[in-house]
């Protein structure tokens, strides 16, 4: 077994491959940048070696940078997480050359089958149904337009090197063809170093599954299984799950079978996902395969029990897999969501800045685990199911710690086990009420109005999901009345306790004896409540018309995270202060709620409503990012939809538009520019 392995990566997976290496009592070594130099990954490793400054192809993708830090350090075996060099045959010939262990799959497998367009034409030589497409290079924009015509519209342009939704954009139409070509091609280059596209067509209404596959130096293979990915927004996964929800018995192991042959047809060992596309009537197709690690590897790990991790450890150390496919059983199910700096009321645009606040759910540890070889049950078998529920949340970040604008935005993964798919969902639902993130814009509203939505939870949901259910973007949820009178109960007993606080200020005046009154009028979410509070010592007694609410809480004002139990059944609210009452965050639902007496509430209807400035001539800069290229002229006449600007951020090109004919009266930033939120790109007459 190797003594030293160094990660060439960064973040959450670096952090997660350092965890296993630990465990097994393997030294490791990191490698940052200039952005990373306190990140977490940093912390954690045994040694750490500075590589560059902070773009990847400064840093993390130029190999005799990372062939520096491994003869620097002894390392004897390099684990590549995902992206950067993960999938890079140059550079697993590279580590060849110098006797240093690549835990992946051979370069020969690589070449095969981590680039996209060579690995659809294996598999149609294998007669694997593949979605039609044009698997030769392309040139330029013109091409892509004849060859998205040729194949019929929708299509998808796709980076050949790449993976996690970069460099991929669906085209409906000649000029989003265009523009997407272009797109795709910069932030292959940019990602990747290497800006080969290719073109498929888009199936509409698909479902995302892909196999686990997992195969030794020896000949051996096994499928893991599948998992659902089809919750997606702008081709990355959002929500992952295993298994899926949408397959039988026989159409898994179709897929299973299939897998692992394509698998040793290419001489493949280590870790490595097939992907299909998955139909209405369960007919699949190979999309892809990748030939490393998945960010969504959790979910897999917590069905079946094996560590992903250190299989692939032991397997480039050349040891035999230490199971069959018949133990492989799938035991319970899991959830993934993917917490990401993103603001969702700002159509998920980027978010970068401190993490003033960051406190992740407790972990739970939960279903059995594959431990030397054998199972850690008392019968030890795979499918011995657990009592315990388990959370799990893998992470690269820490509080206090800064989200960088040149990386992937991806913050952690949260990840929850139950016996079945309802305990799981419902599982998450607490995990994500329970975590807490301030600072920046992030998804946990969205994620957690996911969680509550009757298609998700049905189980009948395709790639189309968000797009369909959120076709203008994320603005919260409406709340069911129910819990909206929960949460006024809450908040008003809340409200008391913090009133009841302020009466014991010291330095009042004489006879300035300040009461706390039993009447209150609670509104949030557009409606109002006249609430009576009776309280002792355990909690309060709310009665909101004809209903009544027992709530009980040890919360005290200034915590960020509210813990009430209302009529026996758990209530969590992340809560901010604002004048007259609290900011609340729940399920998806973004709250102002004003806790009034009863003549302030009157007094209240008179106020007039503040109006947001006109900012509707003005093309505002809606991330933290660079300009990539300005399309427009001061004079220019501009019409609605036309592209304007160009504005990279994590790794992702932004394309602004015109949201209405005008004519261009003032340009204040160019290419190269560094800019904020909100930062005035152009003013229009």
């Amino acid at each position: 077994m190797f003594k030293k392995i160094l990660i060439a990566n960064r973040g959450e997976i670096a952090c997660r491959v350092i965890k296993t290496a630990k465990k097994m009592g393997i030294q490791t070594v990191a490698i940052y940048s200039d952005a990373d130099r306190n990140a977490l990954h940093v912390k954690m490793a045994d040694e750490a070696v500075h590589i560059g400054p902070p773009p990847a192809n400064q840093s993390y993708i130029v190999i005799d940078k990372v062939m520096d830090a491994i003869r620097q350090t002894g390392a004897e075996a390099v684990h590549p997480g995902y992206g950067f060099l993960s999938e890079n045959a140059k550079f697993a010939e590279a580590l060849e050359a110098e006797g240093v262990a690549f835990i992946g799959p051979p370069k020969g497998a690589i070449e095969a089958m981590g680039d996209k367009i060579t690995s659809k034409k294996i598999a149609q030589d294998a007669k694997v149904s593949t979605v039609p497409g044009y698997m030769g290079l392309i040139e330029d924009a013109d091409e892509a337009v004849k060859i998205s015509n040729d194949i019929g519209y929708p299509v998808m342009i796709k980076a050949s090197a790449g993976g996690g939704g970069k460099g991929m954009r669906i085209a409906w139409n000649d000029q989003e063809a265009r523009e997407g070509f272009q797109s795709s091609k910069n932030e292959a280059a940019n990602s990747f170093g290497d800006d080969r596209i290719f073109i498929e067509k888009f199936v509409t209404q698909p479902r995302h599954i892909e196999i686990q596959v997992l195969c030794d130096k020896h000949g051996n293979g096994v499928f893991l299984h599948e998992r659902e990915c089809s919750i997606q927004r702008r081709n990355q996964k959002v929500i992952e799950e295993a298994p899926s929800p949408f397959l039988d018995e026989a159409t898994r192991k179709a897929m299973g079978d299939q897998s692992v042959a394509l698998a040793k047809a290419v001489g493949y060992s280590s870790a490595g996902t097939v992907e299909f596309i998955v139909d209405g009537d369960k007919n699949f197709y190979f999309l892809e395969m990748n030939t490393r690690l998945q960010v969504e590897h959790p979910v897999t790990e917590l069905i079946t029990g094996v560590d992903l991790v250190e299989q692939m450890i032991r397997v480039a150390a050349g040891e035999e897999l230490p199971m069959q496919q018949s133990d492989l059983t799938i035991n319970g199910w899991a959830m993934e969501s993917r917490l990401y700096a993103e603001d969702p009321y700002r159509n998920f645009l980027p978010s970068i800045g401190r993490l003033t606040r960051y406190r992740p759910p407790a972990e739970v540890a939960g279903g059995p685990m594959l431990e030397n070889g054998k199972w850690n049950t008392p019968d030890g078998k795979a499918g011995a199911t657990s009592d315990r529920h388990a959370v799990r949340n893998d992470t690269g970040v820490y509080e206090g710690g800064e989200i960088s604008m040149f990386y992937d935005p991806m913050i952690a993964k949260l990840c929850t086990w139950g016996r079945d798919r309802a305990e799981a969902i419902e599982e998450m639902r607490l995990a994500l009420d329970g975590f807490e993130v301030e600072g920046i814009g992030h998804n946990l509203p969205f994620l957690a109005a996911v969680y509550d939505h009757e298609k998700f939870t049905s189980g009948n949901m395709t790639t189309a999901f968000i797009e369909e259910e959120y076709p203008e973007g994320f603005d919260g949820v409406e709340l069911p009345d129910d819990d909206i009178k929960r949460i006024a109960a809450a908040t008003s007993a809340m409200h008391r306790v913090a009133e009841i606080r302020r009466t014991r200020v010291t330095g009042r005046m004489d006879n300035h004896e300040r009461h706390v009154g039993a009447d209150w009028v609670v509104t949030l979410q557009g409606q109002s409540h006249d609430v009576t509070i009776g309280a002792d010592k355990a909690g309060a007694t709310v009665a909101i018309g004809d209903d009544t609410y027992r709530v009980e809480s040890d919360w005290t004002p200034g915590q960020p995270l509210a813990r009430l139990d209302v009529d026996g059944t758990p209530l969590v609210l992340k809560v901010g202060k604002i004048p007259g009452g609290f900011h609340v965050r729940y399920r998806g639902a973004d709250l102002k709620v004003h806790v009034r007496s009863p003549r302030q509430a009157e007094l209240a209807k008179l106020m007039p409503e503040k109006l947001p400035p006109d900012t509707s001539k003005m093309l505002l800069c809606p991330m933290p990012g660079l300009i990539v290229k300005v399309d427009v002229e001061v004079g220019d006449e501009v019409q609605e939809g036309q592209a304007l600007c160009t504005v990279e951020a994590m790794k992702m090109e932004n394309i602004l538009r015109a949201e209405r004919k005008g004519i261009v009266s003032k340009i204040n930033a160019g290419a190269g520019d560094s800019l904020a939120v909100d930062d005035v790109i152009m003013e229009f007459e």
